[in-house]
């Protein structure tokens, strides 16, 4: 029995076509992370020495990819339009930064927000991970942003559509799905679930998620379903609202609770709770 179990994992492993290796897959979006936003010494550094260390940075996915496709070419021209594309998402995450810090009163600074905030770290790694998604490259966006996930709870795919100024406030528990298009200037709090009605696999290549338009915010504990729900501008969703039709723009919904208050005076003997 033993010895058919490790022939057949033999067997998976020669027909297998790519090599994976996790963790320097992670460490590498850490390495780019940090080279990005957490480089103190970059002041000091010339422009020679920083392209030193972005041709490494672009070397290292190379070899990643290689591993994966085994295809030297496709590599190559991967990593080039990723790293053609990394001004860009730079300065998309700079207005990220940006709004985490102008919507936290206790950020104190953007370098705490660059170091300390899972948010803004889940939002960068969705960035880099959509990057590639939109280059078709297979499976190496969705372990980039799995990864971010298992460090800060925050759960986004790497095919959602995310817009800028983008703010997350805590974040943990946060979900957003494949389809998900998100506007400019949304906020979203912790427990936030924009996903779909149905799991349907049979809907795997339709539009299953919601459509969140500019200057939105999200509070805690929130769900949005379907593909044809669209928040509209300007909306505020309170907290723990099920949502799963539309919106119009400027709207506030919130969930209507009721608080009761007794006096413990009404009870002659007090109340023992086992739990």
């Amino acid at each position: 029995m033993i010895n058919n179990f490790i022939q057949e994992l033999l067997s998976k492993n020669k027909s297998s076509q790519s090599f994976l290796d996790k963790q320097r897959i992670e460490h590498f979006t850490d390495t780019l992370f940090h080279f990005l936003f957490q480089l103190e010494d970059k002041k000091y550094l010339s422009e020679q020495a920083i392209q030193i260390r972005l041709t490494s940075l672009k070397n290292e996915l190379i070899s990643i990819l290689f591993n994966i496709n085994n295809n030297a070419a496709r590599s190559q021209k991967i990593a080039d339009d990723f790293f053609e594309s990394v001004p860009n998402i730079y300065n998309i995450l700079n207005t990220d930064a940006q709004a985490i810090y102008d919507n936290d009163p206790a950020a104190t600074s953007l370098q705490e927000v660059h170091i300390a905030y899972p948010g803004f770290y889940a939002i960068a790694i969705y960035r880099f991970a959509n990057q590639l998604q939109k280059q078709k490259v297979s499976l190496l966006p969705r372990i980039w942003t799995e990864y971010a996930h298992s460090k800060t709870g925050i759960d986004i795919h790497p095919s959602a559509t995310i817009g800028s100024h983008f703010c997350i406030d805590h974040g943990t528990g946060i979900v957003i799905g494949e389809t998900c298009i998100i506007g400019n200037n949304v906020k979203i709090y912790q427990g936030v679930t924009l996903g779909a009605i149905s799991v349907s696999k049979s809907k795997a290549n339709t539009r299953r998620h919601p459509y969140i338009q500019d200057n939105v915010i999200i509070y805690s504990g929130a769900t949005i379903l379907g593909g044809e729900t669209v928040i509209g501008h300007d909306a505020v969703i309170g907290g723990n609202v099920w949502l799963t039709k539309s919106v119009k723009p400027n709207a506030v919904i919130y969930s209507k609770s009721k608080s009761y208050y007794k006096d413990h005076t009404e009870y002659p003997e007090p109340i023992n709770f086992i739990i």
